[in-house]
């Protein structure tokens, strides 16, 4: 497996209630060096999260020990930018297995759901629901099933159900990248190859 299955997951959340974040935001072009999706995440958001003396700034909500969870709520337009795969990378390496946010980059989604960050797409109105409760209860859960694609608000009962993929959908499940899928299809493949006149 290429990542992580991803079937229900059930946990709190960290708020950036900021729009048209941009991938050089989420990992800065100074750490793209390597090649390896390995380490990462201690670079997301590296310039909001430390001063330039490497001290954490006490202001930004990944060095507020309020918030933690697997799950990332984000503004509007998150992920705008560069096509860089890295911004992926560091958002999984950190630890999130899902983005939420009222609209996403069309190349920072292809590039989750190639590692197994699931983008969640959800209305304006809803995505707000989310933020305010999470204003009011800091460790307030959500529930994001993947097979019935809805995204729940526990505190509330609110539910919203969001678009994937059916093949992204069905690696995800699985914990496959797109070579995984071919393999797992080898033998069929294999026969189809067999069976087909040149």
């Amino acid at each position: 497996m290429a990542y992580d299955k991803f079937n229900i997951l059930t946990s709190s959340a960290v708020p950036l209630p900021i729009e048209n974040v941009d991938t050089d935001q989420i990992i800065p072009a100074r750490f793209l060096k390597a090649t390896e999706r390995k380490g990462f995440g201690n670079n997301l958001f590296r310039d909001w999260r430390y001063n330039q003396d490497n001290t954490p700034k006490t202001d930004f909500v990944l060095n507020d020990p309020k918030y933690s969870g697997k799950i990332l709520v984000g503004g509007k337009n998150f992920g705008s930018g560069s096509s860089r795969e890295h911004a992926a990378w560091a958002v999984y390496d950190y630890g999130f297995r899902c983005v939420i946010s009222s609209f996403f980059a069309d190349i920072f989604r292809g590039n989750c759901l190639n590692i197994g960050v699931l983008p969640v797409q959800v209305s304006a109105d809803f995505l707000q629901k989310i933020f305010d409760a999470m204003d009011l209860d800091p460790k307030t859960e959500l529930k994001v099933d993947l097979p019935q694609q809805k995204v729940t608000l526990l505190s509330t009962g609110e539910s919203e159900s969001f678009d994937i993929n059916y093949y992204k959908k069905n690696n995800m499940l699985n914990g496959f990248d797109d070579i995984d899928y071919l393999l797992n299809i080898k033998k069929d493949i294999e026969t189809f190859a067999q069976n087909t006149p040149l």
